[in-house]
């Protein structure tokens, strides 16, 4: 139990925390389990990026972060200035602080109405699109970081930022993203990064990707 990062319910991936609706099969991920645990980290790295950079650049919109085949990306729409790729290092050590704090990731289903005032509230314009436009009767789910961070998110999500390693993830690039993927929107800021389960997974990683880019040459 020790070990288990999140359950499969009734075949569901679901946080470990979420309450059980009644008789189902259960089954504990651990990081034996790597493409569940891999997706799962990297959903989290994804997401402890965004709560750095805002503490890091008050006033940058979040919008949204996913996992990627080996790690993640999140847009950001900065406040004064595109990010560049020397904030990265910065970027890093917050989020190492926020994974070394093992900040508890707890799930809560909001009121529609209720979510799209409070992204209005704290000026999050395209958290409060994107909610407005989900398919009526869906259930919107936010994830809280500790009880000072939130994101609007389906989850499955780690019990808590500590299950990351710290030493398990790279921020690799900045590149322009367009809000939607529509050139007609506005142009964000997307921070890409690698994240594994383990320091030795990303090393083996960066090492293929260095010879990959010798081979190129």
């Amino acid at each position: 139990l020790k070990a288990s990062l999140a359950a499969r319910v009734n075949g569901e991936l679901r946080d470990l925390g979420r309450p059980f609706e009644g008789d189902a099969s259960l089954a504990l991920v651990t990081a034996r389990d790597e493409t569940d645990a891999l997706e799962l980290a990297r959903h989290d790295y994804a997401h402890v990026l965004a709560e750095a950079v805002q503490a890091l650049f008050p006033g940058t919109q979040i919008t949204f972060g996913p996992a990627t085949e080996d790690g993640f990306y999140y847009d950001f729409a900065p406040k004064d200035r595109p990010f560049t790729d020397e904030d990265l290092p910065a970027i890093e050590a917050k989020m190492r602080a926020i994974i070394a704090a093992d900040k508890p990731l707890r799930r809560e289903v909001w009121n529609r109405d209720d979510l799209i005032a409070r992204w209005k509230g704290e000026g999050e314009s395209f958290k409060a699109e994107w909610a407005a436009e989900l398919p009526a009767g869906e259930e919107l789910t936010v994830y809280w970081s500790g009880s000072d961070w939130l994101d609007m998110c389906r989850g499955p999500h780690l019990p808590s930022t500590g299950k990351l390693d710290p030493n398990a993830f790279k921020l690799t690039r900045v590149s322009g993203a367009y809000w939607r993927g529509d050139q007609k929107n506005a142009m964000l800021s997307r921070i890409y990064g690698t994240g594994w389960l383990n320091k030795k997974q990303l090393d083996q990683h960066l090492t293929r990707l260095e010879e990959a880019a010798k081979r190129d040459h």
